[in-house]
């Protein structure tokens, strides 16, 4: 027979890694293995998980170690994994030392030294606690102080451990011009993985965060247990849930291993990236806000930064323009109240012209044809206007038809004898290297340089993923994923120390580049090249569960819309717009009259209100997928202000209107509210004055009821 003890944890050291409202519990058992204890609200004294009982049988389940490695008694998922010099695959990590240290006031950082006594290897699991916003970054770093090289096939950024009835997983898919579908599914027993391989643009098709429920079986926006995740990175990544036969629930996530075994040398140390988690009871809205809060705070780098509205030359003029035509959408910007005019795509190239997608990437010379006169005349000319200028980039790419192709095609991304692949006639140059790396800075560089000092704003483009990898750099070609990544961070933060006032704009392919990894260094993202609004709801909505919207670009196009054909009114483009970083993406020429005095005034509306979409709190009041309306608030920290969106996303019938109640109100003050945009107010009440118990009990019932029907309304605290 065999016999089989429970564990008790015994634990001798106890590590609590606290927030406002949260504790994340390390703790210590008898084998001095550091196990992961707790992740929830507050529950006080760390010790009292010292005499903590699992119950598990030791012939089953697994552990919850903090960081769990491959071998040793441990068979479930590792969020680290080693291959020796000798063969040997098995770590088995105990616990060295901690520290913890104040940051700041609002910030601490706990480091958990772990050690393999065999090999030598040390990782240190380093837990940075944002006490206000009830965040928890965490990463490790990995040394080899062994004798010999080591390889690292598995090294995850961080591993958590929880315990609930149930757990609802949502998280977010798509594709090109249909980014961020928001996704919910109820985890089962096994693993459940979310990963990409694409190396670069790696979030059209899924984006590594997610949002998982306990204990609920549907999404609550203000009740329940919520944790959210994302990670910091912009290259392949994984995120892992395994359901074990205990119920436990494991999640693991950081760098995909696919074909990225990494050698670390004798001595040599990595770094993994940061991995973000919040928790909150109060249901996903407050988890979006925790997030939100974060990344405004302390990480992204536009933070503080205002926004401006634009208009972007692409979709009114593609490759075809002139000085002329260049000029002339800067009176147009200008005079209906917009801030700066970015030019596109097409601007470059003289022996390969760039007067397509097929010719001229890598040759970053101003093309003397289309604008004789040069970029600093337009940046000149916009500033004059009153207005800024930004120009389109795409410095990580070349054309087979360019001087760049034929001088360096060691240069390319490819794998030796065989066929370089093309996506939109492209090729990806290869940021392992250094002198590419160098080559890139040069082309934001000498761009810069081009506007003599007048160019605001560079929208820094990506329009392909990696196929074939290989480098003509590297000897292990394993460390291609990885190195890209860190060749671009390595890259920005360059520019960064040169340029740090420039606003620059992550675009790739639209939605292709929307993590926290770019905006570490990117102001904000370029959320789809779909522009159209109603498709635009739903890609919003998904962007703005993890990403704050003071960083997504929303852009008023042109109708039959390019992407869709699909004709939508302006007043519903705009008031779609107004919930992110607004902008233009049409000819202003080929608007009416009636058309442009709308867009001023929607503009100017905008612009007294932006402060809310960026600087506020994200409520979402009535989801897209629910039925037949989308509306959401953004609510000024003191909730003495607000701005709520309405739209009417399909035709139900005239007589039955939407009830939208006003989370996030105080409900002990009055409200005044004013809609904006619309002659014919569309709900009774307007100008009235309410109670914010009455407007969080009762709501709103604006009349949307036809397709494409919408409202903007401002709320303002009265005395």
């Amino acid at each position: 027979m065999l016999i089989v003890s429970s564990l008790a944890y015994a634990a001798q050291v106890q590590i609590a890694i606290s927030t406002d409202h949260t504790d994340m519990v390390l703790a210590t058992n008898k084998a001095n293995q550091l196990m992961f204890m707790y992740y929830g609200t507050k529950v006080g004294c760390p010790q009292q998980f010292e005499q903590f009982q699992s119950y598990r049988r030791s012939d089953y389940s697994t552990e919850p170690l903090a960081y769990p490695a491959r071998g040793g008694r441990f068979f479930n998922q590792p969020a680290l994994a080693v291959k020796y010099s000798d063969g040997d695959a098995n770590t088995e990590l105990t616990y060295s030392s901690h520290e913890t240290k104040n940051i700041s006031s609002d910030v601490k950082q706990t480091t958990v030294l772990l050690s393999d006594t065999k090999t030598s290897l040390e990782v240190q699991l380093v837990y940075t606690a944002y006490l206000k916003e009830d965040v928890i970054m965490a990463h490790a770093v990995i040394t080899n102080k062994g004798k010999k090289d080591i390889t690292l096939e598995n090294y995850a950024s961080s591993a958590i451990n929880l315990k609930a009835s149930s757990y609802l997983l949502t998280h977010y898919y798509g594709s090109w011009a249909r980014e961020m579908q928001v996704e919910h599914e109820l985890l089962t027993h096994g693993i459940k993985t979310i990963e990409n391989k694409m190396g670069v643009r790696t979030t059209h098709t899924e984006n590594p965060s997610f949002m998982l429920s306990l204990d609920n079986s549907s999404l609550d926006e203000n009740h329940g247990e919520v944790i959210a995740g994302a990670l910091a990175w912009s290259g392949n990544y994984k995120l892992q849930f395994q359901m074990d036969e205990t119920d436990r629930l494991s999640i693991i996530c950081g760098i995909n291993d696919y074909a990225s075994a990494y050698t670390l040398k004798k001595g040599a140390t990595f770094s993994t990236p940061e991995m973000i988690w919040t928790f909150t009871t109060s249901g996903a809205g407050q988890a979006s806000r925790n997030l939100h809060d974060w990344a405004r705070r302390h990480y992204i780098y536009s933070k503080g930064h205002l926004a401006y509205t634009l208009l972007n030359s692409w979709e009114g003029a593609y490759f075809d323009f002139n000085t002329k035509t260049l000029t002339d959408m800067i009176d147009d910007a200008a005079a209906m109240g917009l801030e700066m005019f970015v030019l596109d795509d097409g601007w470059f190239g003289n022996e390969y012209p760039r007067n397509s997608s097929r010719a001229g990437l890598g040759d970053w010379q101003t093309n003397t044809q289309k604008i004789p006169e040069g970029i600093a005349y337009l940046a000149d000319y916009a500033h004059k206007k009153g207005i800024k200028f930004g120009i389109w980039i795409e410095p990580e790419m070349v054309n087979p038809s360019s001087n760049l192709a034929h001088k360096h095609p060691e240069w390319i991304v490819k794998s030796s004898g065989r066929e370089i692949t093309t996506t939109r006639n492209q090729w990806l140059l290869d940021l392992t290297r250094p002198e590419v790396q160098d080559f890139v800075f040069s082309v934001f560089d000498e761009t810069m340089k081009k506007g003599e000092g007048k160019i605001d704003y560079i929208k820094w483009d990506c329009n392909r993923h990696v196929e074939s990898f290989g480098s003509t750099w590297l000897t292990e070609q394993s460390r291609f994923f990885v190195d890209y990544t860190l060749g671009l961070y390595s890259v920005m933060k360059r520019i960064r120390e040169k340029y740090p006032n420039t606003i620059i704009q992550s675009c790739s392919s639209g939605g292709g580049r929307v993590d926290f990894g770019a905006l570490e260094y990117f102001d904000e993202v370029w959320t789809s090249d779909n522009t159209e609004a109603l498709s635009r709801i739903f890609i919003q909505y998904g962007t703005n569960m993890i990403y704050p919207a003071a960083t997504t670009g929303s852009h008023v196009s042109a109708v039959p819309n390019h992407q869709t054909n699909n004709i939508t009114p302006l007043k519903f483009r705009f008031d779609l717009a107004s919930t992110g970083r607004m902008g233009m993406e049409l000819q202003p020429a080929n608007m009416t009259k009636e058309e442009r005095t709308f867009a001023a005034k929607a503009i100017q509306s905008y612009k007294q209100l932006r402060h809310l979409v960026q600087d506020g709190d994200l409520y979402r009041l009535v989801s897209p997928y629910d039925g037949n309306h989308y509306a959401l608030m953004y609510v000024s920290k003191d909730k003495k202000e607000a701005m709520v969106a309405a739209f009417c996303i399909h035709y139900q019938g005239r007589t039955k209107t939407p009830k939208i109640r006003l989370h996030g109100l105080d409900p002990q003050m009055k409200y005044s509210i004013e809609e904006i945009n619309n002659e014919k107010p569309s709900f009774w009440g307007n100008g009235k004055t309410f109670s914010g118990a009455w407007l969080i009990g009762q709501g709103i019932n604006p009349q949307l009821v036809k397709l494409y029907d919408s409202g903007i309304w401002h709320l303002k605290a009265q005395e």
